[in-house]
Parts: C-alpha cells; structure tokens; sequence
C-alpha cells in the first residue's frame, strides 16, 4: 500500500476518550477519513450500522479473516474487531489521511506491517479518572468494567512503543496536538 504516511493510528486503553478526541480531529481537518471498524460485539444504544462499526456475527468475521481481508484484527474483550483493508486502501488513493481509532494489538499490527504508518496512544491523566470515564459509560457491567481496567494497566505499559504519547486533559488541545502531528 502506497502513501502510507497518511495512516494514522489512534490508540489508547478503553475509556481515555479516542472516540471524543477522534469527532472532533474530523471537524478540525475535512480530509481526515476515520476508518470504520468491523466487530461481533452488539450495537450500543445510538450505534449505526456502517456509521460507528459493520456489526458481523462471528462465521462472517473469521471467513473475512481467513480471505485476509483485514487491514488488522483482534479479540477483545470478548469479542472481535477489525479494519476492512479494501476502504482504507480506497480512502488512500482518493487523497484522504486515513485515521484508525483501534485497539492496542491491532495497533502494534498496523505499526509491525507499515513502520512509515504514524502512531499515537492516548494516554489518561490518571488511572481514576480513567476508572470514572469508563463507569460514566453506564454500558457494562461490573465484571466487564474490572476486566477493562486490568486490560488498561497492560495496554500503558506498552505505550512507548508508539511514536507518540499524549495524555487527554482536555479533549480540544488534545485533538489540536494530534492534527498538528498529522499535517507536519
């Protein structure tokens, strides 16, 4: 895949705020595309098929697995996601920087295939106001919140392996910082 500096990935533990900081990275520059992801995980409330994910049942997304249709992909709490390598690829030759809002595993994958890709992990300002921010969610249960925050002390420690670390005080300096990384 050519123009691979304009991949870019967005990484961080779930609950520091990728999907915030991502809306408004997209109102801040119109030729970011964020890529859709694919996953077996059931819609949210307010969640749009082929707007917030491709919902797939699981026979679907291990065929599309199998036929190596997957930029990346990754099991996660449970459930699969991915990113479809045919939009992406599309986005590309259309002139758009490609922005994935992904899990850490499928990030280190992105990164490992395409080391010209720029990487950015998120990190929260503190593990409390992390714990607040996924409890504010008010999606998941208490089992399913303890296993977020064990997967969150993991997905820190591996943050320096990507180009670069912020920390998400507030959502519009974060997004200003991370469209700055992008158009230098």
């Amino acid at each position: 895949m050519k123009n691979l500096q304009k991949l870019i990935i967005l990484t961080g533990p779930s609950g520091v705020g990728k999907g915030t900081v991502v809306k408004e990275i997209l109102r801040k520059d119109k030729n970011i595309w964020l890529s859709i992801s694919a996953t077996t995980r059931k819609p949210r409330e307010g969640e749009k098929e082929g707007e917030n994910y491709y919902f797939l049942n699981q026979e679907k997304f291990t065929e599309m697995i199998e036929q190596n249709l997957f930029l990346e992909w990754a099991k996660f709490a449970g459930n699969y996601y991915g990113t479809p390598l045919s939009s992406v690829k599309e986005r590309i030759k259309k002139g758009f920087t490609v922005l994935l809002e992904i899990e850490v595993e499928g990030a280190k994958q992105i990164k490992e295939q395409f080391p010209e890709s720029l990487s950015i992990f998120l990190l929260p300002p503190d593990k409390v106001e992390l714990e607040r921010r996924i409890r504010n969610r008010g999606t998941e249960k208490e089992e399913a919140i303890q296993k977020r925050l064990f997967r969150a002390n993991y997905e820190i420690s591996l943050s320096n392996q990507f180009d670069f670390e912020l920390t998400n005080h507030n959502v519009d300096e974060t997004a200003k910082k991370i469209v700055k990384l992008i158009q230098t």
